[in-house]
């Protein structure tokens, strides 16, 4: 793991280091396995972070910045942590902080990157797989990345914030990328990086800038996406998006009757089908609180979009393998699949 630090999701200097009280790892121990109905399941968790220090050097960032509650001894003890949980494999993913450098620093940090996660995922095959990082604030070079990471190293897919620099992913200038990843048909994680428009509003006491910004960024970017018509443009693209969508599954039929109610703000963007619909054919992880809101999300866009999501090393949710067993109302091929079997297809992985 050398040259390899696990970190969370936090905004930098955001979140605080755990106080005196707080759950410690468990020790050392036989790793949890997962049976349901008889049959043993590897269980793939899409929603865990790491940083490499080197590259965060070069971005001029400090390490210390981007620990969050709980996290603060990291790195030997995350297959430990792994095992106590019933997590049999992490699909790894690095957090853009890059999208405001200039082309070659950012090509120099996607590079160092790559190359160390997918040492990390070479030294322990039956643990992790990762998201490559790309540079997206250059198309062009974002798409060489994707290609370079998946064909030349192994990566299975890349990680992208919700926006880039101020910009939506709808932006026909980010339509290449979507294009390869469409061609190549690998996965894109889209996990927030706050909302920065209201960096301000979210000052204060809450972690507002996490609690809410986070959910509330993705739930712009998904909805940029299907109002511009670029899911229509790339209808097989594969998406996963952090933290159960954000807000957009929890209120999506608002969206369905958003031009009807104010049909002067449509801007001439056909959509081939309602808004809801489009929701049914992205990905979203199981980062959301109660079997309820596990229950709700299911309802909305389908069990068969569902993958683990543990955002692993920050303690969100560190049962999320019981949160989807005791879960109600799930049949056990449904638990089957949430628990690994979709997240195995979409990363390519053996089961």
């Amino acid at each position: 793991m050398a040259g390899l630090v696990f970190t969370g999701c936090s905004p930098a200097g955001a979140a605080p280091a755990r106080t005196p009280g707080q759950a410690r790892t468990k020790p050392a121990g036989r790793r949890r396995e997962v049976v349901v109905s008889g049959r043993r399941v590897k269980t793939i968790d899409v929603h865990a972070h790491c940083v490499i220090p080197e590259a965060m050097k070069l971005l001029g960032l400090k390490l210390e910045h981007q620990r969050g509650p709980g996290i603060e001894e990291v790195g030997a003890r995350r297959i430990r942590e792994m095992d106590a949980q019933g997590i049999d494999m992490e699909a790894l993913s690095i957090n853009p902080h890059w999208y405001r450098a200039e082309r070659d620093l950012a090509a120099e940090v996607i590079r160092i990157q790559n190359e160390r996660l997918a040492g990390m995922c070479a030294a322990h095959p039956d643990r992790f797989v990762a998201f490559a990082s790309v540079a997206l604030q250059y198309p062009d070079l974002a798409v060489q990345q994707l290609v370079d990471g998946v064909k030349k190293l192994g990566l299975r897919g890349a990680a992208v914030g919700a926006s880039v620099a101020g910009l939506e992913f709808s932006d026909p200038k980010f339509h290449p990328f979507w294009a390869k990843a469409e061609e190549l048909g690998v996965l894109i994680f889209i996990h927030p990086q706050s909302t920065p428009d209201l960096a301000r509003r979210l000052k204060g006491n809450g972690w507002l800038a996490n609690t809410i910004g986070n959910p509330l960024d993705t739930t712009i970017a998904l909805s940029h996406l299907i109002f511009e018509g670029t899911l229509d443009c790339f209808p097989g693209l594969k998406i996963c998006a952090a933290h159960g969508g954000g807000y957009l599954p929890s209120y999506a039929p608002r969206s369905d009757h958003s031009l009807r109610v104010a049909p002067e703000m449509d801007t001439g963007v056909k959509l081939k089908k309602k808004p809801t619909e489009y929701l049914k054919s992205l990905y979203y992880d199981t980062l959301v609180f109660t079997s309820e809101a596990l229950r709700h999300l299911a309802a909305e866009v389908g069990s068969s979009q569902l993958v683990i999501g543990t955002d692993h090393p920050i303690p969100w949710q560190s049962e999320s393998v019981d949160h989807i067993l005791n879960a109600p109302g799930f049949s056990d091929g449904e638990r089957i699949a949430m628990l690994g079997g979709t997240a195995a297809r979409l990363l390519g992985i053996k089961t």
